[in-house]
């Protein structure tokens, strides 16, 4: 099991928002051994649950004044206003901040004061996946960096706390804010997420427009991709097309080209442009709550209802 608290020095840990990275980090910390206190606002949708976890709750400002380690697991646009608004004027002098994303701190809307240590333990996978390995007494690879070390020790802050939550030291991957904060965001509009679900819709789409049923089209666009990404996490792309059918292979060499061409790579380049000079975070930052609902209803227009119903009848 992961090294425990009392083998690096146990840490009284806040843990600011109670998503699912938030809720993962606050179990497995505790399962290791640290001193957890969840940090929400009074009307937070969250405290039931928090509650329910067994963790005790209070309102961010005391959670921050009793905490050597804050660990911010709300959501990023939110990080800058909060900061300058709560978090800052409570902190306990020489107490780690510590970020789960690089974007607050690269792009300047957390301006941490000199004193504190501000460090980034980001893992490659989402809550529930961080739980599940930690659990099954495995390791996900995570992303790390220190932006302040006013105590020395910040790396060996961040290393307990890496393994508390159940990441091996060989699994950690040495980077910048800058790079994490711009590569994550790319990554998630332009392939991970964005760019995989207009694929998958536009592939779907041409399906059944050509006649085949929503269920067919989805196990032939879809279902088989956690397969195909676990090939390629084993063996790379190359090595991925090697063990697929010679149909499958000679189809990927003529036709991945004519879908993702030379335009795609120059629509993609135009995109980290807008990330890496900060426009696209600086629009994040200004979003509020009607923002946020125009954003859910936008969702649809990344899928299709047929493809919604065909994925939760092949669900489990």
């Amino acid at each position: 099991m992961p090294m425990t608290a009392k083998d690096k020095g146990k840490k009284a840990v806040a843990i600011i928002g109670y998503g699912s990275q938030g809720q993962a980090i606050a179990l497995n910390l505790r399962d290791s051994g640290f001193d957890i206190v969840v940090g929400l606002r009074s009307r937070s949708g969250s405290i039931r649950q928090a509650r329910r976890d067994g963790f005790r709750v209070e309102s961010i400002s005391p959670a921050i004044g009793e905490a050597d380690v804050i660990c911010m697991a709300f959501p990023d646009h939110l990080h800058g206003r909060v900061f300058t608004t709560v978090i800052e004027k409570n902190l306990r002098r020489n107490a780690t901040l510590w970020f789960l994303h690089g974007m607050s701190i690269h792009f300047g809307f957390v301006k941490p004061p000199a004193g504190c240590d501000v460090i980034l333990v980001a893992p490659h996978g989402p809550g529930e996946a961080v739980r599940e390995k930690y659990l099954t007494d495995r390791s996900l690879s995570a992303f790390y960096a220190v932006a302040q070390n006013r105590s020395r020790k910040a790396l060996a802050t961040l290393v307990a706390l890496a393994n508390g939550i159940g990441l091996q030291r060989k699994r950690l991957v040495k980077t910048t804010f800058e790079a994490e904060a711009v590569g994550d965001m790319f990554g998630e509009q332009a392939v991970l997420c964005g760019g995989l679900a207009m694929l998958i819709k536009n592939g779907f789409e041409v399906l059944i427009e050509n006649g085949l049923k929503p269920e067919h089209a989805y196990l032939e666009v879809a279902y088989q991709l956690d397969l195909i990404i676990s090939l390629i996490k084993r063996f790379g792309i190359e090595g991925m097309l090697k063990r697929i059918s010679v149909s499958a292979r000679y189809g990927s060499v003529r036709g991945g080209p004519k879908v993702i061409d030379s335009s795609v790579k120059k629509r993609m380049e135009e995109l980290f442009k807008e990330i890496r000079s900060g426009s696209f975070a600086e629009k994040l930052n200004a979003l509020d709550r009607s923002d946020l609902t125009e954003i859910d209803k936008s969702l649809k227009k990344l899928s299709h209802p047929a493809f919604e119903r065909a994925a939760k009848k092949f669900a489990g």
